[in-house]
């Protein structure tokens, strides 16, 4: 067993967990980060990055996450291309927290878990193929590229009647593929987005397949499950709306998770049921899920890491 208690360590490697390590850096914790099997997160999977300040003509993910990863590592955050697969969390103040990546067990004072969440697909191999060429499981990132042409929102639910009213204001037309003869919104959605015009929405239709040139969306190949009928949408954009799961079944039993496994923390903070343990991003957030408050998380995370560890020692 290593016997080196650290005092900070960050799970997870997204903009809210590189942004944690750069400010937690800067506050001489000498944070050490894990990056799990997708270091960078989900905004690797993202061709292009227009809304985050500070890059003028834009970024591709894996780009910005590179930036992010150099700048956490100029202030000397020691990164390890590792998953975090165990967690025993100390419950009293100023207790030790271990973590096992593998068989390796780690010891901190302070735990920033920033592992995010996935966003969830149908599982068909079109979604992988034209990933990038027109898939997307976020309308808020993507839905610009697609000004002025025709979609395809799949969902049921209030994720997917706000991304479909959302991208309504930018596309010429919006059509939802409801797999049931009813929407699971709330009357709220469900009346915004009968009150859109240019939404139409396919009960009773699953999404079969993607078709296109050169991996750029062209086609969405429906089936009506009442009558079997197969049709075909043409359409430039498909927007996966069917929610996100958020990567927290490491540490579940132990920390305080909402009812879709999202960790809750104390309003206005970062900080969970458990002194020293602090949770940033989109592990955290099912609202917003941009970058932009994914790194203002982290960077509150550090903060609060930073701000119990002063008051251990005092």
């Amino acid at each position: 067993m290593e016997d080196h208690i650290l005092d900070c360590v960050i799970v997870g490697s997204g903009p809210s967990g590189f942004t944690a390590a750069i400010y937690a850096a800067r506050a001489d914790l000498k944070p050490e980060l894990y990056t799990g099997l997708e270091p960078g997160g989900q905004l690797t999977t993202t061709t292009e990055v227009d809304n985050f300040p500070g890059y003028p003509d834009g970024v591709t993910g894996p780009q910005m996450m590179m930036d992010l990863q150099k700048q956490a590592e100029r202030f000397d955050t020691k990164i390890h291309y590792e998953l975090v697969t165990k967690a025993e969390f100390a419950k009293e103040v100023g207790g030790v927290h271990k973590l096992w990546a593998g068989q390796k067990e780690i010891q901190a004072r302070a735990v920033i878990i920033s592992t995010g969440a996935t966003a969830k697909y149908l599982g068909l191999d079109d979604e992988k193929k034209y990933a990038g060429g027109g898939v997307s499981a976020c309308a808020t990132c993507d839905g610009f590229f697609y000004k002025g042409q025709d979609v395809v929102v799949v969902g049921a639910g209030d994720t997917a009647a706000e991304e479909a009213t959302y991208l309504a204001k930018l596309c010429r037309k919006v059509t939802i593929l409801v797999r049931k003869d009813f929407f699971r919104a709330s009357k709220a959605m469900i009346h915004r987005v009968n009150n859109t015009p240019n939404i139409e929405v396919k009960f009773n239709h699953e999404l079969i397949g993607i078709e296109g040139e050169n991996f750029l969306v062209e086609r969405a190949v429906v089936i009506n499950n009442q009558t079997q009928e197969v049709s075909r949408i043409d359409v430039q954009g498909v927007f996966i709306a069917i929610g996100h799961k958020p990567n927290t079944d490491v540490f579940a039993g132990q920390i305080d998770l909402d009812e879709n496994g999202y960790i809750i923390t104390q309003h206005d903070t970062t900080k969970t049921n458990l002194p020293g343990v602090f949770a940033a991003g989109d592990v955290q957030d099912h609202i917003y899920r941009q970058a932009i408050t994914a790194a203002g998380s982290g960077c509150m995370a550090a903060m609060d890491a930073e701000k119990y560890l002063s008051e251990l020692e005092g």
